[in-house]
């Protein structure tokens, strides 16, 4: 029996059903939800602090790959899946589906879902600014 809501359950470590789990918990806690992404718009590459430019098509691998990358505190839950979420080219924001598994009271896994925003400022990379400030230079 679930020590919070007593229905009949398969007995696990936490002695807590998954819903109860899910609403004691949030394993979302302390991630980012939302993450501003450096983008130029003239070569199509993001930055990758402090100085790297990367190439990457929207919703690309490496795209995607260097979205997770941004992410801070990742590294206190496990990965499990990533994909992006279908958003309008033009409105200069991906999102990015992240599920997630973290061991929680008394060694019971949770897995969940979260959605992550990342916001695309546009700034041109070093070489296209020196490209366009003086075009017959180079």
């Amino acid at each position: 029996l679930c020590c919070m809501c007593g229905i009949s359950m398969p007995p696990n470590a936490a002695n807590m059903c998954v819903n109860c789990i899910r609403t004691q918990v949030d394993i979302t806690k302390g991630l980012q939800k939302h993450v501003t992404i450096l983008h130029c718009p003239k070569c199509n590459s993001y930055l990758q602090p402090p100085k790297t430019w990367i190439k990457a098509q929207l919703e690309s691998k490496e795209l995607l790959t260097f979205c997770i990358k941004r992410l801070k505190n990742l590294n206190k839950v496990r990965l499990v899946h990533a994909k992006f979420i279908w958003t309008k080219p033009h409105s200069k924001r991906n999102k990015v589906k992240l599920r997630i598994q973290k061991e929680v009271l008394n060694g019971a896994i949770l897995e969940q879902a979260y959605v992550v925003e990342y916001v695309q400022q546009d700034h041109m990379c070093e070489h296209c600014t020196r490209v366009q400030s003086n075009p017959d230079q180079y």
